[in-house]
């Protein structure tokens, strides 16, 4: 084997195990729950022989929980590689433009004026709206411009905007009791989601992973500079905007109807970078596959722990994230040292 197909291979293996690895999560993701409920009643609803019961929780409260998990952690996850790829910085991940920030901010709005009570896609919709209007605006003030720092000041200005519209609603929120509604929104969750928000969120989701898939080739071409990517061809505004787009729909429409799921797209690209040869475009596949696994895997845990007050999704993979970017942020000072 030459030593320029190494590279190729691991990363054909490691994707191949993650597959097979995310294949046995969305099995347990079906079989595991605090009911009853296990393999036998799974086998039974595929046959249409199960009770009214074990149907309901299997293929109208499990299967679309389940299918939001994939969707939402390949989601962050390819999303977090691409925009490190794009910016050139392990650090980077796609709260990073706003749009997270300001999809959250869209559903509060729901919240605040009383919308959400009134039909159940209000929420996802109105997150959806909100990231559309962030990706205008990081449009407008980021402008032409291939400059990265430029992109990642208007993502910045867009974020700290929004967190402070949603820190004014929930200070002026009409009761203690739409507060709480909104800060639990917020945590970020999968629990009682339906197969109406799979799919409204589904198609915008896809069409992303598209748009991000895309990228690729300019990704790569860019890790060695811009001046050089530009002499192989590469169309660099087209590479932004299949990125920033790419994300804007995909993280969008997962952050409107799931709420706020960090770190996965930080976590992710950057455990498994070192496993694809530091190839951006490799790279998207693998931790499209890898956030997915993550984020089934928190679930699972968060099923599992589901006594009393339940832990929300956002918050544990805050618990286990924020350790692990405390850590990079060390090695990286060891290194620099």
């Amino acid at each position: 084997m030459t030593a320029a197909a190494q590279p190729r291979v691991r990363a054909w293996r490691l994707n191949l195990g993650l597959s097979l690895l995310l294949a046995l999560l969305l099995v347990a993701s079906l079989l595991v729950g605090p009911s009853g409920v296990g393999l036998t009643e799974f086998l039974e609803a595929l046959t249409s022989s199960a009770t009214e019961e074990a149907s309901i929780i299997l293929l109208e409260i499990r299967l679309p929980r389940t299918l939001l998990g994939l969707l939402v952690g390949a989601t962050l996850g390819l999303a977090g590689a691409a925009m490190q790829g794009y910016l050139r910085n392990p650090l980077a991940e796609p709260g990073l433009i706003g749009i997270s920030s300001s999809a959250a901010l869209g559903a509060v709005i729901m919240f605040y004026f009383g919308i959400a009570s009134m039909f159940a896609l209000a929420l996802p919709l109105g997150g959806m709206a909100g990231a559309a209007v962030a990706a205008v605006l990081l449009r407008l003030l980021a402008g032409r411009t291939t400059n990265s720092l430029t992109l990642i000041l208007a993502g910045i200005a867009i974020t700290s905007f929004a967190g402070a519209l949603t820190s004014l609603a929930l200070n002026l929120a009409p009761s203690p009791f739409a507060a709480l509604e909104i800060v639990f929104w917020i945590l970020g969750s999968l629990e009682d989601r339906s197969f109406d928000h799979v799919w409204l969120a589904g198609p915008f989701i896809l069409v992303g992973w598209v748009m991000l898939a895309g990228s690729s080739r300019g990704l790569d071409a860019l890790t060695l500079g811009e001046d050089a990517a530009a002499s192989m061809g590469i169309n660099l505004v087209r590479t932004q905007r299949l990125v920033v787009y790419g994300t804007a729909l995909s993280v969008g429409a997962a952050t409107a109807v799931t709420g706020v799921i960090g770190f996965v797209g930080l976590v992710v690209p950057h455990l498994l970078r070192p496993l694809v040869g530091h190839r951006p475009g490799a790279l998207l596949g693998a931790s499209a596959l890898g956030g997915a696994v993550l984020t089934l895997t928190a679930d699972l845990v968060v099923r599992l722990t589901g006594t009393g007050a339940t832990l929300k999704l956002g918050v544990l993979t805050a618990l286990v994230g924020a350790p692990f970017f405390l850590w990079l942020v060390l090695r990286t000072r060891r290194l620099e040292g």
